[in-house]
This record gives C-alpha cells, structure tokens and sequence, in this order.
C-alpha cells in the first residue's frame, strides 16, 4: 500500500432507518446519488454493523429468552438482565471478565467485547425487550455486499463491517472492523526499510480498523443517522483480506 498524503471522508445522506430484508447495496447507491458521487476504484465503504444486523433481521426479543443457571448467576454478579446475559452467552467462546455492570466476553466470532456486541441503542424496535445482534458472518455479508455493488456498477470496492468497541487500558470506544472484503485487513511491514535503512522487524499494520476509525469521526455515534462512510484516496492491492485476520491467536494471549 502506498501511504496516501490525503483522503476524503463523505457519510452518504439521506439514508432511511434500515428494515428486516432491506437491500443495502441499494441503499447506498441511492445515498451516494443524493451526493453526486460515483463509486470509483479503490473507494472504501465502511458501514456500520448496526444497519447490516438489521438487514439481516438480528433482531432478538429477551421475552423470548429463558435464562440458563450460568445466566442467572453471571446476571446476579453483574446487576443486568438475566435474559440479556444469557442472549450473551450464546453469543459467546467464553467470558474472559465480569463484575458490577460489567460483562466482557470473547465473541464467537474471536474477538474480545462487551456483552458481545449486543445492543439496544438505535435498534428502531419498540420497548426495551428488544435487542440487536451483531451479523452471523460479518466477513461474508461484506464480501455479499461488495458483489451486488460490482455487480450493479462494474466497480469493485472495499467495504468494511464496523462495530463501535472498547479497548483495553484505554478509555473510552472506537470503531474497528469486524467484517472486511475488497482490501487488506493487515498490513505486513516486516522487512521494510525505515527512514534511516533499518529493517521492520514486527510492524503490522491493522489498516481495516484504522479505516473503521477514521470513518467514526464523520459518522457518529449517537443520533447522527449516517451509517455509511464513503472514504477515497487510498491506495492498496487487491488482496482478499477479512476481518478474520485481525484477530490474535488465544495461545498468544499474555493476559488471560
């Protein structure tokens, strides 16, 4: 990838409140009309796992969910609904921490987060008994995604998941990508030269996640409404990255 001096930034307007078997790709083509652009190569979208979950009817209804005994106990020791927690342990490898309002689990999917990426902020369904998953397969509704946009335009794109996520040691949340298609998810720098001619010996570069950040400073986080970044001026090979590779073997885990 050849480290670009500028990139342009653009959350597409306009876009309705997504619904169950909604059409993203048209969407979004219809978004990115509202603002005179065209999909070039080597774009980037990055679109927020929250309107994908809902294309994809994740919708879960806790009056629907009859606690197991772990639920129960782990609901007790953290002061939430037991029938959340429990919507959480499916969800979920294993619990890595927990405490007072507190639920951090290792996501099926291989990532460490809270209550497994379950949330009800900006659902769209009435009441507090619903609940929004995260995608079944992030990687593969992306590379969905970025098909039907070639399909439709001739263009192929990058098109990034993202999911808003802590992290540890540090405050506060920050978009990273949790589904990836159309473009490197790592960057591999080992044996490249730095300024004074040293070899890298261990820089990689987590370039879907900094895409996914970068396109939260124009997306949002609350009521903004703009689900969907377009991003334009990198520039990088056609590798077949996902999400999958940004995740860190258990076995190199220092702190478990």
């Amino acid at each position: 990838m050849n480290t670009p001096d500028r990139l342009l930034l653009t959350a597409l307007p306009g876009l309705p409140v997504v619904q169950a078997g909604d059409n993203l790709a048209e969407l979004i083509l219809a978004g990115l009309e509202s603002a005179s652009l065209r999909l070039q190569p080597d774009d980037v979208l990055v679109v927020t796992s929250k309107i994908v979950s809902k294309s994809e009817g994740r919708w879960l209804d806790l009056r629907t969910v009859t606690p197991s005994e772990e639920a129960r106990q782990l609901a007790k020791a953290t002061e939430k609904d037991p029938r959340l927690v429990e919507a959480v342990l499916r969800e979920s490898a294993a619990v890595s921490r927990y405490r007072s309002g507190v639920l951090i689990v290792r996501h099926r999917l291989g990532f460490t987060s809270a209550n497994a990426g379950i949330d009800h902020s900006n659902v769209g369904m009435g009441g507090e008994d619903w609940v929004l998953l995260l995608p079944e397969d992030p990687d593969a509704s992306a590379r969905h995604l970025r098909a039907e946009l070639l399909a439709r335009t001739g263009v192929g794109v990058g098109v990034i998941i993202s999911d808003t996520q802590g992290r540890p040691f540090r405050v506060g949340n920050l978009g990273v990508a949790i589904g990836v298609a159309g473009l490197p998810a790592v960057l591999d720098l080992r044996g490249h030269e730095d300024l004074f001619g040293r070899r890298l010996q261990s820089t990689t570069v987590a370039l879907a996640d900094a895409v996914a950040a970068a396109a939260g400073l124009v997306s949002g986080e609350a009521d903004e409404g703009r689900p969907v970044v377009l991003i334009r001026g990198l520039q990088f090979d056609t590798h077949q990255g996902a999400a999958a590779d940004l995740i860190r073997d258990p076995a190199f885990d220092l702190y478990k």
